[in-house]
């Protein structure tokens, strides 16, 4: 696949089931990730790969913190946060290790990770697998930090749903460029 038709026919399928890439396309995924930019080569991307009995421990994980401190939340949200790690066959949590240093802030460490999750994005794609990255309550929270066994320096940006898609393919929606860009001559 072409790198720019690669980008611009990338998109977020609404579903994911197996397969998901093995070890070796696996390996491929994360060298593309660590490719993303990184100044000061400080590194700070870390992942979780995440599939098999590993979905139930993380289904676990956000139940419990469901039940321990969310007041007043529906049967209905409940359910759906703790069914959240069965929508996909494979997850990875997207960390970012911040390091203390002069010239390269927390915020720039953090861009460096979610450019790595692009990267996974990409090269899911050009794999012929799909990936949906996803936020929420359970990214950039300490308590799933600390159950997933993270260190203080190290926050979770997120989690990239991956899989082969299935079912209809969401339109990717035209885009007039003029209306994202300014131009300074």
């Amino acid at each position: 696949m072409k790198a720019i038709d690669n980008i611009l026919t990338r998109n977020s399928p609404i579903k994911l089931i197996k397969p998901f890439p093995g070890q070796e396309q696996m390996e491929i995924i994360y060298k593309a990730a660590l490719r993303a930019p990184d100044h000061a080569w400080l590194r700070p991307s870390r992942f979780i790969q995440i599939s098999g009995d590993g979905i139930n421990k993380l289904s676990e994980i956000f139940y419990s913190y469901c039940k321990n401190n969310i007041k007043n939340i529906s049967e209905e949200k409940f359910k759906k946060y703790k069914n959240a790690p069965f929508r996909a066959p494979m997850i990875i949590v997207l960390i970012s290790n911040i390091t203390e240093h002069p010239s390269v802030p927390e915020h720039e460490q953090m861009f460096s990770t979610a450019a790595a999750a692009q990267n996974i994005l990409l090269a899911l794609h050009a794999l012929n697998f799909g990936g949906i990255w996803r936020t929420g309550i359970f990214a950039m929270n300490p308590d799933i930090e600390r159950a997933l066994g993270l260190n203080k320096n190290q926050k979770i940006l997120g989690y990239l749903y991956v899989g082969t898609p299935t079912g209809k393919i969401k339109k990717i929606p035209s885009v007039e460029i003029k209306k994202f860009v300014t131009k300074l001559d």
